[in-house]
């Protein structure tokens, strides 16, 4: 495994490499090229000053050089070996250690190191966040459809997770923008970005008015807490579908009083269904854990709304609920689409796996069904997610360019859009060659995990 994994990790440099010379080669054969006059333009600069900055940035970026050239020069920037840089662009000694430089972005005027390193640890937090809701739910949700295979929960589910599938991610986060942050409807997330600045003088919890408040808080959540995971795993069928259609009648009712006050309208009664539709699905869940799943940060959410309504006062919700509040929907714009397309997966993977001869044999050997499942074909079954999981990462970084736009989120994906528009190649490259080195970084995981899952393959 050692040598594998050295020979991967020499593997990525020269991978890298050509990802950035395509890169590179697409925005030289652009409209415009690589040229001083595509950053100066638009600046309304007199003619000294237009001639002062072309003749900076030639300098400094070799700009007036040919693009092969402008290349090997960038390469010699970003490699701890080679060509020292001087103080006015020209090279000097070669050195075995002169350090990495990522260059100065145009748009800027900072260097693309300080830039990366503010907006990379909020991309990585959106897709750490986004991964392990995809496969939890997606593995949740495959699982009980293959076991109720052809009946009720498998029939929904797929029209579900078609549907989510067929939603485009652009259009999802502009309507939840668009009904759950807009003060036309309901007000409940911000409109964009990953917190306040008033967050960032609050302390980490939130603050209560009195211990009082924390009581009633802590009342109100744990009694809604109880009731609903009572219904859900100890109550019977015809216990638990009242109780969760009775529940999600008074939600429905009570986001159209939001909107329309307490006297009854066409609104209140659609939403009303439409709530009641929704929990009473809910409860006929046939698996335990994939109802607590959905049930207990219902629960939270309800009774939060009941202290509130109870009295309970904050004086501040505190940095981490506000950083969570704000990443609400961006996190479900991100997830969606993965989660349908895993979910699916793991629905046929099971599936073709359950009628397997090493499934049969099992069974008739006399070992139960539970056994078999998760002993026996799950393992089997988690081969294909893995694969899958090497171009996972990829596609969230990707869908994190429109989800970081729509919502107006300071990521590597915003960074990028912007680099593009303002043909800032220092940032173009720079952010091609991270994103490139997780993208490999994604497959070389992939490829790990792959050897634990299945004992049969070797990388010796």
């Amino acid at each position: 495994m050692l040598n594998y994994l050295l020979r991967r990790t020499l593997l990525m440099i020269p991978t890298l490499f050509g990802i950035t010379l395509v890169v590179f080669a697409v925005m030289a054969a652009s409209p415009g090229g690589l040229t001083v006059s595509t950053l100066v333009d638009g600046m309304n600069l007199d003619p000294e000053g237009r001639q002062a900055l072309e003749d900076y940035y030639n300098r400094r970026y070799g700009l007036d050089q040919p693009a092969p050239v402008q290349y090997l020069r960038w390469l010699n920037n970003i490699s701890p070996i080679g060509f020292e840089r001087q103080a006015d662009g020209t090279l000097g000694g070669f050195s075995l250690w002169k350090g990495v430089d990522l260059g100065t972005s145009f748009r800027y005027g900072r260097p693309v190191t300080a830039l990366i390193a503010e907006r990379l640890p909020i991309t990585l937090l959106l897709n750490l966040l986004s991964i392990p809701l995809v496969y939890g739910a997606a593995i949740a949700i495959g699982v009980q459809a293959a076991r109720s295979h052809g009946g009720r929960f498998d029939v929904a589910s797929n029209l579900v997770l078609l549907a989510l599938w067929s939603v485009p991610t652009m259009l999802a986060g502009v309507l939840f923008i668009g009904f759950f942050a807009s003060e036309q409807y309901w007000r409940w997330f911000p409109t964009g970005g990953v917190g306040r600045r008033e967050a960032l003088d609050q302390t980490w919890l939130p603050w209560f008015a009195g211990f009082s408040d924390v009581l009633l808080l802590m009342a109100a959540v744990a009694l809604v807490l109880g009731v609903l995971v009572w219904a859900a795993v100890r109550a019977p069928d015809a216990v638990r579908c009242p109780v969760f259609l009775l529940l999600g009648a008074l939600l429905g009712y009570g986001m159209a009083a939001d909107l329309q006050g307490l006297v009854p309208g066409i609104l209140h009664v659609v939403l009303a269904v439409i709530g009641a539709t929704l929990l009473a699905g809910i409860a006929r869940l046939p698996g335990t854990a994939l109802r607590l799943a959905l049930v207990v940060p219902l629960a939270i959410g309800v009774g939060t709304g009941l202290a509130r309504w109870a009295g309970a006062e904050f004086i501040q919700g505190g940095y981490l609920l506000d950083r969570v509040w704000h990443l609400v929907l961006p996190v479900i714009a991100l997830s969606y689409g993965g989660l349908a397309f895993l979910a699916k997966l793991t629905r046929t993977s099971l599936l073709e796996n359950l009628a397997a001869d090493y499934a049969r044999t099992a069974r008739a050997k006399g070992v139960d069904e539970e056994t078999v499942l998760w002993r026996h074909v799950f393992r089997n079954s988690l081969l294909p997610l893995i694969t899958v999981s090497a171009t996972l990462l990829p596609s969230l970084l990707a869908g994190s360019v429109i989800v970081e736009s729509i919502f107006s989120i300071n990521g590597m994906g915003k960074l990028a859009v912007e680099a593009v528009q303002m043909r800032d190649r220092e940032l173009v490259l720079s952010i091609t060659l991270v994103s490139g080195l997780l993208t490999l970084a994604g497959y070389l995981l992939a490829d790990i995990a792959y050897a634990m899952a299945d004992p049969r393959v070797s990388y010796e």
